[in-house]
């Protein structure tokens, strides 16, 4: 029994700040000298993203701050329990906002939430169940803390159930406030983050049927570099969450994805593979998996789009991606396969061989 992506939703904060604005914030914010500044400028140029969006105003801002102290260094700096309130109070509602871009919720049976940048109990899954008016037995799944390749264990989860119960009607929800947990130490793997990350959220709905444009969810694989364990990560620290970004994460990827790709196409039904979503984790992740993939940037078009207007919203990304992907499909790519692959702390790397698909193929 097949599972289908019948629907995407997507949704970002109110608070869309400009790149360069951003990098004034943090310099003032990071008490920067004139050529570490020109330096930081420079790499969030590098970064080929034009503007990211925020629940917090501060970062289009010079004074006047809500969430960091008005002082020249922001401190006293907000504590994990400060940035876990924020997270509470802003989460459920831009979860609400994503779902509310799916056509209907009816007859959901089965809640899936991914996020890695907040935690509380009782949880949002419980929160949502509430506020869509769900059954109080609606089936619920929390996954939590694994990066940027969350979206993927969501949808195995999601494929898995629909398989097995095809009366199933399976909501996935990504949450993630990665500008939460802004750090301001000067370390490049803070300042390249600190580049990167926004706050987003998706919802999709997965069924056994497809309708108008559908995607099939028609394999999974995995693949962990243990090699690169200490180059991406994500630990609690004192004041919020710590992303360790190293700057040998594309040469990791770009070996590691050989290695999938490999095993992929021993598979003699592998699939002529005619769109990719790859997730946007930054410029030279993107240029380092169309190395290995053997592809153009014309290939890979949606994800730079999607990191060029939203920068890198962790897990819900790369499902911003294959709602852009779907957006500019037609019933004439009826049948077409797409290859989609995302990256995380482990390092791990998690891809999927989907098809398009609808209620007449």
């Amino acid at each position: 029994m097949p599972a289908y992506i019948t629907s995407i939703g997507t949704a970002v904060p109110a608070h869309c700040i400009a790149q360069s604005t951003i990098a004034e914030f943090m310099i003032r914010a990071s008490q920067l000298t004139s050529a570490e500044a020109r330096k930081l400028r420079a790499l969030y140029r590098s970064t080929k993203i034009e503007k990211r969006y925020s629940v917090i105003k501060d970062y289009g801002q010079i004074e006047n701050f809500d969430f960091y102290a008005n002082s020249n260094d922001l401190e006293p700096f907000p504590t994990v329990s400060q940035r876990m309130k924020a997270y509470r109070t802003h989460a459920l509602p831009l979860a609400l906002k994503a779902i509310a871009d799916l056509p209907s919720t009816a007859a959901v049976t089965h809640l899936i939430t991914v996020s890695c940048t907040g935690l509380y109990a009782p949880g949002l899954d419980i929160e949502i169940v509430e506020a869509l008016g769900l059954p109080r037995q609606t089936e619920r799944t929390c996954i939590n803390f694994m990066g940027c390749y969350g979206a993927f264990n969501g949808l195995k989860v999601a494929s898995n159930i629909v398989k097995a119960n095809p009366e199933a009607r399976v909501l996935l929800v990504c949450i993630e406030l990665c500008t939460l947990h802004f750090q301001k130490k000067l370390d490049e793997n803070y300042l390249l983050s600190n580049a990167l990350f926004a706050d987003g959220a998706a919802a999709v709905l997965v069924e056994s049927t497809p309708h108008s444009l559908s995607i099939e969810l028609k394999s999974f694989y995995c693949d962990l570099l243990f090699e690169g364990s200490n180059d991406m990560a994500w630990h609690v620290g004192d004041f919020g969450f710590e992303m360790v970004l190293s700057s040998y994460i594309p040469r990791l990827v770009k070996g590691g994805l050989g290695k999938l790709m490999t095993q992929l196409r021993q598979n003699s039904t592998l699939p002529f593979f005619d769109f990719y979503a790859i997730h946007p984790g930054g410029r030279a992740i993107l240029e380092a998996a169309e190395s290995q993939l053997g592809i153009s940037s014309d290939d890979n078009q949606f994800a730079y789009e999607i990191l060029r207007e939203y920068g890198n919203m962790s897990s819900c990304t790369v499902l911003f991606v294959l709602a852009r992907l779907l957006q500019n499909c037609t019933s004439n790519d009826i049948g077409k396969h797409i290859f989609s692959c995302a990256f995380g702390p482990g390092l791990t790397l998690e891809a999927g061989v989907f098809k398009l698909a609808s209620m007449t193929q």
